[in-house]
């Protein structure tokens, strides 16, 4: 077979890259590990800093020192510390939502990854109905209402 055309004749000394290897895939991909490896260095960091020792290394949450209240998503920092360093009971003192929230992101991270090489994964996130995602939306705003509500039952809930 005669082939005609630039494919013909690459420069001397050039080889052509393998489909595979050139293009939007592999930039695709090359972001999906490398977002992969700034996710474990940051789990990293967060399970060798104590988020709650003075002098940490993680800035303070800006509602609570606006505001002087507790957000839903304040303890995030330190219950994931707990998390990566075994301490469950405290994790989920911390913030009853952080093993969900980990969860959610490796499960994000792992489908898309998965996909740029190529591969088809289910994430479970995201078969959530409309009314699932109302329903997180309301537990979410309403564990940052209750857990600033004064009492002793809910001061539990407090990071």
């Amino acid at each position: 077979m005669l082939v005609s055309g630039p494919e013909a004749h690459p420069a001397a000394g050039s080889i052509p890259a393998p489909p595979l290897m050139r293009g939007p895939r592999l930039r695709r991909q090359v972001g999906s590990v490398a977002c992969g490896c700034a996710l474990a260095g940051a789990a990293l960091l967060v399970a060798v800093n104590d988020p709650s020792s003075p002098g940490s290394l993680f800035p303070g949450c800006g509602f609570r020192a606006t505001t002087g209240l507790w957000c839903p998503g304040c303890g995030l920092t330190r219950a994931t510390h707990h998390l990566l360093t075994g301490d469950v009971a405290a994790a989920f003192s911390s913030n009853l939502f952080t093993p969900f929230a980990l969860l959610a992101i490796v499960a994000a991270w792992f489908t898309w990854t998965a996909s740029t090489f190529g591969r088809t994964v289910r994430n479970p996130f995201m078969r959530i109905p409309v009314w699932g995602s109302a329903l997180l939306i309301v537990l979410v705003v309403a564990y940052g209402v209750v857990r600033n509500l004064p009492g002793q039952p809910w001061s539990a809930l407090a990071p």
